[in-house]
């Protein structure tokens, strides 16, 4: 025993000195500067040390054989060394800047997002509902942002020189063939949908990605809601209809229920419209939404659908007749969204999708019948994997079917039918580079096939982001885009091309302390318009893809929600210089929709000891373009400017109630859109004229609004 006691103190100190490893090396960034309190230990071990002033490091160990050496330190990724423990000396290890998602560089040019999680958004869903003048419709409060014209005899969105028919509107990332109602003309639209059922609203003003298509100028992506947090029920009592919401509840499932019924006419009898129409039946609707959600463990599950009737009769005034010319519409429209998204293990998602649209058209012209039946559909699968931090790729494939059928009856009898079958396949791949937090890349590729008009065409997507500072950055876009001539060209003629725009963007932000600033130049290149020898489509014009045009401009938008307690505001100005040799036009000009000057200014102030919220919008557009045919010059006359100034109040009767008051064009503006010129000339040989105003100055609204919920706090300030 003696001996073994002497045999182990001896080889003892041997057998130790024998084990120790010495593991060393300096770290660094990758411009070389020394990083001081680097960890640095072997994985699975307790052997390690901190990197000093000099980003130098030592350490012993008794490891053997492989190991793996890890330096980590904060705000850099993590840096492996593979290896025989005995390599690891004099190692020099350069670390790579970490991604952080919270304030690091984002993508930004030619998008406005509206969503409570969003780092860049400028506006929230509270402010797209609370706008003084957009009466609870998401559009008109969206044309308080930069980039868009108001077109007030329209009411869809008119962004950038481009028409209304050049921007597209996605629910869910699934299409919304007809999104706007149904209604006469020279009287402005509402956008169909109900704002309290969407968390989130992505506008974007040019350059959209390339999973979005079929879209000259812009793309509005609206999100539905997740995850109720409470079941609810809202009552509204209106001036012009009533409306019930309810959302209900059940463990990972909920079903949130809207319905809507408006009727214009006690509203027409006590403040008749006077500006050329004479209401026989005003407008008169009944709609109704529900969004159902199933979410899993790793998934989520959605089924929207909104359904909408609405009818009208009336008559308006026309140059061309003596007596005013009678115009009735009934429109039916159904709307089915359903999506599903799964999250597998290392980072992969699967999306995939449907929608389908039923919308027809009764319209009485006089003794005139037009009939119009589209159904529309769009099926699509994406896939989403996350390589890492730095490196994403979204990849997906699409289809849309449409079918159009309209039918004509003249007041003898005649018939005449158009239409048109498409299937349009597209496919995108896209994948967003992180560089650094200051520098990212956002690269993307559209195809897309058409067999109505048998054409194949490729856009490249481009994206740049630089971001200098903590609260500002610069971005660059490009990108080609294409959109298929319209229904009103097609159902005629379908041997045509694809219409082209490419979109060059230099965007500067600046977000933090409560202010955003943006600036965004822009320059729109346009070809293959289609041109028509008629003065509208018929069947027997002639169709090419001849015209082309351009658009350019400045966008600047500003917003403030610190300086002055209780406060917010933002104004945002528009600078538009566009052209387009297109439809009818005889040589290039502006366009009637495109002013060259657009302002807004929003304000909303809480008034804490009158429990209320007041608002005033002001809108200004510089006089648009119009053609006179007494002069030899063509479209180049103007209208008086575009001015709207709007109020409203809402009044917290308590926690849950609501009185709500507003009123557009407040001052009663006299605003001309444009002028209808008589076909043939007088006596004299002078084209007379009518000008075209909206058929009322001013609309004035009176709601009592109650929300009945759980934790008797909710209302619906924020649907107002």
């Amino acid at each position: 025993m003696k001996n073994s006691i002497i045999a182990f103190v001896l080889f003892l100190p041997l057998g130790f000195l024998s084990a120790q490893t010495i593991v060393s090396g300096t770290v660094t960034d990758n411009k070389k500067v020394p990083i001081e309190g680097a960890n640095v230990y072997l994985e699975g071990t307790y052997d390690g040390a901190s990197t000093d002033k000099d980003g130098k490091f030592t350490f012993e160990t008794e490891e053997t054989g492989t190991q793996t050496l890890v330096i980590s330190m904060l705000s850099y990724e993590p840096h492996y060394e593979i290896g025989d423990v005995t390599y690891f000396k004099d190692l020099k290890i350069q670390l790579v800047e970490a991604i952080n998602s919270l304030s690091g560089v984002t993508l930004t040019a030619g998008t406005f997002e509206a969503g409570d999680n969003s780092k860049v958004s400028v506006l929230k869903p509270l402010d797209i509902v609370t706008t003084a003048g957009a009466a609870g419709d998401f559009v008109a409060a969206l044309q308080t942002l930069p980039g868009t014209t108001t077109v007030n005899e329209d009411g869809r969105l008119f962004v950038r020189g481009g028409s209304a028919n050049e921007t597209q509107v996605f629910i869910d990332g699934l299409r919304v063939f007809q999104p706007f109602s149904a209604t006469a003309n020279n009287t402005p639209t509402r956008g169909r949908f109900s704002p309290f059922l969407f968390k989130g609203i992505t506008f974007s003003t040019g350059g959209y990605s390339a999973e979005y298509g079929q879209a000259l100028s812009s793309v509005l992506l609206l999100n539905t809601s997740d995850v109720p947090d409470q079941e609810k029920t809202d009552i509204s009592i209106m001036s012009v209809g009533a409306g019930l919401g309810h959302t209900e509840i059940w463990g990972d499932q909920s079903l949130s229920l809207n319905t809507a019924y408006i009727n214009l006419a006690p509203y027409e009898a006590l403040l008749p419209s006077t500006n050329g129409v004479k209401w026989k039946s005003p407008y008169e609707s009944f709609s109704g939404e529900a969004v159902f959600r199933s979410k899993g463990e790793k998934s989520m599950f959605k089924l929207y659908t909104g359904f909408n009737h609405s009818n009208l009769d009336i008559e308006q005034e026309d140059i061309n007749y003596t007596d005013y010319v009678r115009f009735q519409l009934t429109n039916n429209n159904l709307y089915f969204n359903s999506s599903y998204k799964y999250y597998f293990q290392n980072d992969w998602s699967l999306t995939s999708g449907a929608s389908i649209a039923w919308d027809t058209n009764d319209i009485g012209i006089e003794n005139d019948k037009v009939d119009t039946r589209e159904t529309a559909s769009h099926i699509k699968v994406k896939a989403r994997k996350n390589f890492s931090s730095r490196f994403d790729l979204n990849f997906g494939a699409e289809v849309f079917m449409s079918k159009y059928n309209q039918g004509y009856t003249d007041f003898e009898g005649t018939d005449f039918n158009a239409g048109y079958d498409e299937n349009l396949w597209a496919g995108f791949m896209e994948s967003d580079i992180f560089l650094s937090n200051k520098l990212a890349l956002k690269l993307g590729i559209r195809a897309e096939q058409s067999t109505l008009l048998d054409e194949f065409n490729i856009s490249p997507r481009v994206a740049l982001a630089y971001k200098p500072g903590e609260f500002g950055q610069f971005s660059l876009a490009y990108g080609d885009f294409y959109q298929r001539p319209n229904s009103d060209i097609v159902k005629f003629d379908s041997d045509l091309q694809f219409e082209k725009a490419s979109h060059y963007i230099l965007n500067y932000q600046y977000v933090g302390n409560g202010k955003t600033f943006r600036a965004e130049a822009y320059y729109k290149d346009y070809g293959q318009f289609v041109k028509y020898n008629t003065n509208m489509p018929e069947f027997n014009s002639l169709y090419t893809n001849s015209g082309n045009g351009y658009a350019s401009g400045l966008d600047l938008f500003w917003r403030d929600n610190k300086s002055v307690e209780h406060l917010d505001y933002w104004v945002s100005y528009s600078y538009l210089d566009t052209e387009r040799n297109y439809a009818n036009f005889r040589e290039s000009a502006t366009p009637n929709f495109a002013s060259k000057h657009n302002l807004s200014v929003v304000t909303k102030y809480w008034v804490d000891k009158l429990r209320s919220q007041v608002g005033f919008s002001y809108s200004y557009g510089s006089g648009r373009p119009y053609n006179n045919p007494n002069s030899a010059a063509f479209m180049a006359e103007k209208t008086r400017s575009y001015n709207n100034l709007s109020f409203n109040w809402a009044y917290l009767i308590d926690q849950q109630k609501i009185l709500y008051f507003s009123v557009s064009n407040m001052l009663g503006f006299n605003n001309v859109s444009n002028y209808q010129y008589a076909d043939t000339p007088n006596m004299d040989g002078v084209y007379n004229r009518r000008a075209i105003t909206p058929p009322a100055d001013s609309f004035f609204f009176v709601g009592f609004f109650w929300t009945i919920s759980s934790d008797k706090k909710s209302n619906q300030l924020d649907n107002l």
